[in-house]
């Protein structure tokens, strides 16, 4: 676990969604793609951060509460250690401009690697007729019709549950 979790922690310093998908589905095979999106789903509905919240819950199932420890301890420590060398060094040298263009850079990476990971998962999702529905109803509530996040959320997995309770009863 904390192995694991170290390399979550070094790859994915600056943007860790990426590098958790990489290390816990494709690498360590922790997690299926469906699973690795349903625990997503269940890390942002969560208070705090939603990849803390994946990593307990991961580290959890198996291994208890040993493994969260492990986990949590190997996701921040080296993160940690090189943020502080970067504040530092940023603090010296932010006011020239070639390290002014290297963080826009390191920002368009992000947006990026945000970007791929969310095909990825799309690929996952997208598979089933009900998948894809509730897919284009969020993106019509949220994003067309501007309604407020929570609240769609709240009305979304209602509507996914009784769904599925639904089409488990034929």
């Amino acid at each position: 676990m904390f192995t694991g979790f170290v390399l979550v922690g070094l790859f994915g310093f600056g943007g860790i969604a990426a590098s958790f998908y990489h290390v816990v589905v494709e690498r360590r095979k922790w997690l299926s793609v469906e699973e690795y999106a349903h625990t997503l789903a269940i890390g942002q509905i969560l208070p705090g951060a939603s990849l803390m919240n994946m990593s307990t819950i991961v580290a959890d199932r198996f291994h208890g509460i040993s493994g969260v420890v492990a986990a949590l301890t190997g996701l921040f420590t080296f993160p940690l250690i090189i943020l502080v060398a970067l504040i530092t060094t940023y603090d010296q040298f932010s006011h020239l401009p070639d390290v002014q263009y290297a963080t826009q850079a390191a920002a368009a990476a992000a947006v990026g690697l945000t970007f791929g990971i969310g095909l990825k998962l799309a690929k996952g999702i997208l598979k089933s007729a009900t998948g894809l529905f509730f897919a284009a109803l969020s993106l019509l509530i949220v994003g067309v019709f501007r309604l407020p996040m929570l609240q769609s959320i709240i009305a979304l997995v209602a509507l996914s549950i009784l769904f599925s309770l639904w089409g488990s009863k034929k």
